[in-house]
């Protein structure tokens, strides 16, 4: 169990260091290829709308090939891709590429996580959860340095790398026994799965960090320029606060494990309601690094609960795995939409304190939800305890 929790943690690894090598490239591309903002804003914004688009076609593949199978499928789309990238010399191969690397995320991340979740004891899934979360944090640490080394040493021989690594991992992979889902495969008993409340406060618990986490990406750097911060200091601020991050996800994920998905969620709300009220506050840069920071940390308390819960009830739904990552891709890919774009429109049509001050509105308004009598309970036991096996949609 443990070198499946590993290869998984890796290959997401990989996938968001790729995901996040581009922003140091991209003088490279502008300088190279003469790029335009609203060009380089569709090459970033590539990945992303590759991965909503095969949230679904990820679910049909794993339930038609086993995690495994599809696992290897997204390892080859990102070696390809990887490989392609790094060639390319016109603007619509690279979109197109980074769009299939978002296409092969869907499947390794859905797979990748619905594999090592059908392997782990069910008292173990928040933990097992978190390990690959903390792996994927570190990817994204690690794409820029990988960004910053294709742009001196150029992108072909750094990406042909990424695609040696996504071929090793691949062979990996091909070691490494599969499972049965223990859950139907049908699309629509996943998507009937939906109405079920647990699964659709699971889909909000993912949705409503990274909708914090888009605006947060936009004002928080924008606020530390404006205070004097240098470029360093604030890709420091996010290099400690990602690394902090990284750290707590695993004991999250075990707190979730052994207290209840609930209990961690409900100290995030808190936190971070009462912490993105500060943010705009304070004009110093320091304080705002540090509040970032904490903001982080709050954050950090949904992510391994809140997916361990959406896996709690999607398998009370007896779907299978794969739906519940899936779930995961298309609420963080919306929730990061709305916050990048919504969060930014709002605060430079009044101030940033109404785009903070909505996120934690939301913040308040779940942590009542969620504190009301007989509310709040889905997915608070252990999962190895009390879960019932109803009858499939």
């Amino acid at each position: 169990m443990r070198r499946l929790v590993v290869l998984v943690s890796a290959i997401v690894l990989l996938d968001t260091a790729f995901y996040s090598a581009v922003a140091p490239l991209l003088p490279h591309y502008v300088d190279e290829l003469d790029l335009s903002k609203s060009a380089a804003g569709i090459l970033t914004g590539s990945f992303a709308a590759g991965s909503l688009a095969g949230a679904v076609p990820a679910i049909m593949l794993t339930g038609r090939l086993g995690v495994k199978q599809a696992v290897l499928v997204g390892l080859a789309g990102l070696a390809l891709s990887s490989l392609v990238f790094g060639f390319a010399r016109e603007v619509w191969l690279l979109d197109v590429t980074r769009f299939v690397q978002g296409l092969a995320s869907a499947c390794t991340w859905t797979a990748g996580f619905a594999w090592v979740v059908e392997r782990a004891p069910p008292e173990r899934r928040g933990a097992v959860i978190g390990t690959p979360l903390a792996a994927a944090i570190a990817g994204a640490l690690a794409g820029p340095v990988l960004g910053s080394a294709a742009s001196e040493l150029g992108p072909e021989p750094v990406f042909a790398g990424v695609a040696a690594a996504g071929i090793i991992l691949a062979l990996l992979a091909l070691l490494e026994s599969g499972v049965p889902s223990a859950g139907s495969t049908e699309l629509h008993h996943a998507a009937a799965a939906l109405g079920r409340p647990g699964v659709r406060l699971g889909v909000w618990l993912v949705a409503l960090p990274a909708l914090a986490a888009g605006v947060l990406n936009v004002l928080v750097p924008l606020r530390l320029d404006a205070l004097g911060a240098s470029g360093f200091a604030i890709g420091a601020v996010y290099l400690v606060a990602a690394g902090v991050e990284s750290a707590f996800s695993p004991v999250l994920g075990r707190v979730s494990d052994r207290r209840g998905r609930i209990v961690p969620i409900r100290g995030g709300l808190l936190g971070a309601a009462m912490l993105l009220v500060l943010l705009p506050v304070f004009a110093s840069a320091a304080v705002v690094g540090v509040l970032f920071v904490l903001t982080s940390v709050a954050a950090a308390a949904f992510w391994a609960p809140a997916m361990a819960l959406l896996s709690d009830e999607v398998e009370r739904a007896r779907v299978q795995q794969a739906a519940s990552f899936a779930f995961t891709n298309v609420a963080w890919s919306i929730g990061q939409l709305i916050g990048n774009a919504g969060g930014s429109s709002l605060a430079e049509a009044t101030a940033d304190w109404a785009s903070y001050g909505l996120v934690g509105l939301l913040c308040v308004i779940t942590l009542a939800a969620l504190s009301r009598p007989g509310r709040g309970t889905a997915g608070s036991a252990s999962p190895g305890v009390p879960h019932g096996r109803p009858p499939s949609p």
